[in-house]
């Protein structure tokens, strides 16, 4: 597989694409809005060079992967070569079924299609295409080319030759894939999101404060990120979302998103995204947080 078109220029988009040009792939960056191409393609430079600066990556080398990364604004233009695509869309069922629909049709017939859901069924993405056994999920993490996991998830048709692919250009990518089956969450989200969701009631119910619940689960259990925090970062509107899947997927109510975290979301508190979720944050950035939200 050489020829790699990702779908979809946001933060996970344009990891994926770095990731893939940094190791040599030609790749298509494909999204219906040309500004968020150019914002990617900035956000894939500046992350270069932090690469270049830590001596993880050569200008010259920094130089050829950007060179390897071709925009587009229409999806038939930008999968027409490919010999894999992966879809990085929002986390949205009919968005993402809608846009495999098109990409099964304009594809070349050979090409796997891949997945970069959080949450949402392989089986009935692959369901809409005329290529099940070549339909898979790619879940890399956030930032891509930082974070070492891809779960490689299996829908009920994806066939062993395709799973061996992409677990072996996963490996070629220099990531660590894990093989999983498709149900609700996979597993990642499946065991992060209730977590999440439980520090989230935790806050609602006052046992304790913003900080205070970070600072037990940082100190206490040696997470690098409490699971507030982390839950701004991932984005509430995609937590929720993740929350709902889970609870329709498995009809437990252990699984119902927390009544605080419905709202926050409703009201327009994402988290780093908006500026604002369980802490408050300067011009979007994670790292930049004033206060917490919620306190003691």
């Amino acid at each position: 597989m050489k020829n790699i078109a990702v779908i979809g220029s946001g933060t996970m988009g344009n990891g994926i694409a770095h990731v893939f040009a940094q190791m040599g792939h030609p790749v298509s960056l494909i999204d219906i809005n040309q500004d968020a191409l150019d914002r990617a393609l900035q956000t894939i430079d500046k992350n270069m060079d932090r690469q270049v600066g830590k001596g993880l990556l050569s200008p010259e080398e920094k130089t050829s992967s950007l060179n390897r990364i071709q925009s587009f604004t229409t999806l038939e233009e930008g999968v027409k070569n490919a010999d894999l695509v992966v879809e990085a869309a929002t986390e949205n069922i009919k968005i993402k079924l809608e846009l495999f629909r098109q990409i099964d049709r304009f594809s070349p017939s050979d090409a796997i299609l891949a997945s970069n859901t959080s949450s949402i069924s392989i089986t009935k993405i692959a369901a809409v295409t005329n290529r099940p056994a070549q339909v898979i999920g790619m879940h890399f993490m956030n930032p891509v080319p930082v974070m070492k996991l891809v779960e490689v998830i299996r829908g009920y048709a994806t066939s062993d030759e395709v799973t061996n692919q992409i677990m072996e250009l996963s490996r070629n990518l220099g990531k660590d894939p894990v093989e999983v089956n498709d149900y609700p969450g996979f597993v990642a989200n499946r065991i992060l999101m209730p977590m999440i969701n439980e520090a989230i009631y935790t806050l609602f119910e006052d046992v304790a404060g913003v900080h205070e619940i970070d600072t037990v689960m940082k100190l206490g259990m040696a997470h690098p990120m409490g699971p507030l925090q982390l839950a701004d970062f991932i984005g509430l509107d995609v937590c929720l979302s993740i929350l709902k899947v889970l609870h329709e997927g498995f009809g437990n109510p252990k699984y119902a998103p927390c009544p605080l975290l419905v709202n926050m979301v409703t009201a327009g508190y994402k988290g780093v995204k908006s500026g604002e979720g369980f802490y408050q944050y300067t011009k979007g950035n994670k790292d930049s947080i004033v206060a917490p939200r919620f306190s003691n």
